[in-house]
């Protein structure tokens, strides 16, 4: 017989906000958790998705493709971090950047780092990226929308002050606030259907709905950043004040105006 207080003493579940399950001394954090499903989600659904772009891909296929996003993810994330909001304090502890346990991904650096890698393998293997990129939209908003879901249960990037009747308190922020990540998640799941039902759309213009991804992140995004509580020093361009993440964001939105406009229908 196995003896249950032995094995609650090696698992505990949910010790602590951040954490989801810790075995031993191994703690497995929400992100992580929210991250492998996000994961396993565009491995049930690509090769299906893929099949109208015409791409013939095998599971192992993509679960090769796959491998190197989650590496363009965290490196892209983790230097993205760095560079675009922490460049001082990363300076000073270079060896910080592996520490990525204790917080801080970009997802600009995010999507930066999987199209840069991701340009690379699909160029070495002849697979066209417009095509990938129609399908892998569709998984990624919901991989963003799982990322917005472990900000919420972390308690983090809530919004501004409000007297709406959903507003809501968090430990480390004072007074009503909006709930950002739950207005994220929303985004990334309309996105995500949005993408859906333009995959399925004819006649088909490959890249488009990678396109239309790139304009509703962009523009949504843009426009949350309006109530989103602020940590970070603002941009000052004269006419306008944006935020970080707005100016960080606007080169997703020019991109995907550029590629919708370029599109050709087949």
């Amino acid at each position: 017989m196995v003896n249950l207080s032995i094995l609650r003493y090696m698992i505990q579940f949910f010790p602590s906000r951040e954490i989801a399950v810790q075995i031993l001394s191994l703690s497995i954090h929400w992100y992580g958790l929210l991250y492998l499903i996000s994961f396993w989600i565009a491995y049930l659904i690509l090769p299906r998705l893929g099949r109208k772009r015409k791409l013939n891909l095998t599971h192992d296929d993509w679960a090769s493709l796959l491998t190197w996003a989650v590496v363009g993810v965290i490196v892209g994330g983790r230097l993205g971090y760095a560079v675009l909001y922490e460049p001082v304090y990363f300076l000073a502890n270079p060896l910080k950047l592996f520490a990525v346990w204790e917080g801080g991904m970009s997802s600009h650096g995010g999507f930066a780092g999987v199209i840069i890698l991701l340009s690379y393998i699909l160029w070495e293997r002849q697979i066209s990226l417009k095509r990938v990129a129609d399908v892998v939209v569709i998984p990624a908003a919901i991989g963003l929308a799982l990322g917005r879901l472990g900000n919420f249960i972390n308690q983090e990037l809530y919004g501004t002050v409000t007297t709406l009747p959903w507003g809501m308190e968090f430990p480390l922020a004072d007074g009503i606030r909006h709930p950002l990540q739950i207005y994220g998640i929303i985004k990334d799941l309309l996105i995500a259907g949005a993408c859906f039902w333009y995959l399925n759309r004819k006649p088909i213009c490959i890249g488009r709905t990678a396109a239309l991804f790139m304009i509703l992140y962009g523009s949504l995004r843009f426009l949350l950043e309006f109530i989103r509580d602020q940590q970070y020093s603002l941009f000052d361009l004269g006419i306008i004040t944006l935020t970080r993440g707005q100016m960080y964001t606007l080169p997703i939105l020019v991109l995907g105006l550029f590629l919708w406009v370029k599109c050709k229908d087949e």
